[in-house]
């Protein structure tokens, strides 16, 4: 178990029953523990979904980066986009979350990208599964389907000023979605977020939505 620094520590996890492997970031007195859920082509390796999993850190927030699928699973580029499989997979993964002893009290959000936003909303829409606060970053919350209808967690939707395409997709979403939403626009991003300054403004954007609706959660 290093230490990364006094106030923080960073384990493996592998996630039964299928031994997903999974990044488990613990600051000291975390108020939330955030969920990534990735998207196609990514890992729990992503650079992306680590630059920001370590700012919420500093916040105190856990995060647990995980892959979804198997490495066998994830060859067969069918599953990557069989969003029931990935959002299936979240649910499981978030019963596993909530029995450590770590972060059994601690609400929990979802952090989505690409394909991963979908099955994270997909995921908050299943009966039972209390989620305090959904983030998707340049996310497909279309492919959701009728679950966002269903979904009543905060959600903040975030997408590229230069990501037509799928801005227009999010607006569409934001009209269906059951709860309170936000939609974010970065101006000049493009789908991944790789200009000057713009994955910082998807951080900031991502942890005052937690730190807001996170604790709030957890009074209610």
């Amino acid at each position: 178990m290093p230490t990364i620094a006094k106030t923080e520590r960073i384990e493996t996890a592998s996630i039964p029953p299928l031994g997903l492997e999974g990044i488990l970031g613990l600051p000291a007195s975390a108020i939330g523990l955030v969920l990534f859920a990735r998207g196609s082509g990514s890992s729990r390796h992503s650079p992306r979904n680590n630059q920001v999993a370590a700012a919420l850190r500093r916040a105190a927030l856990a995060t647990l980066l995980f892959d979804l699928l198997t490495e066998r699973e994830a060859d067969d580029r069918a599953n990557v986009f069989d969003i029931a499989l990935l959002a299936s997979r979240l649910l499981m993964v978030t019963d596993w979350a909530k029995a450590l002893e770590s972060a059994r009290a601690l609400p929990i959000g979802y952090f989505g990208a690409s394909t991963g936003a979908a099955a994270a909303l997909v995921a908050a829409a299943h009966p039972g599964n209390r989620i305090s606060a959904i983030v998707s970053r340049g996310g497909r919350p279309d492919l959701a389907g009728d679950a966002l209808a269903r979904v009543t967690a905060p959600t903040l939707l975030i997408v590229g000023g230069s990501d037509t395409e799928v801005l227009a997709l999010n607006r569409s979403a934001q009209r269906v979605l059951g709860g309170e939403s936000a939609l974010r626009v970065v101006p000049h991003a493009t789908h991944l977020f790789e200009e000057s300054g713009a994955l910082e403004t998807v951080t900031d954007l991502a942890r005052e939505w937690f730190l807001v609706h996170m604790p709030a959660s957890a009074r209610r």
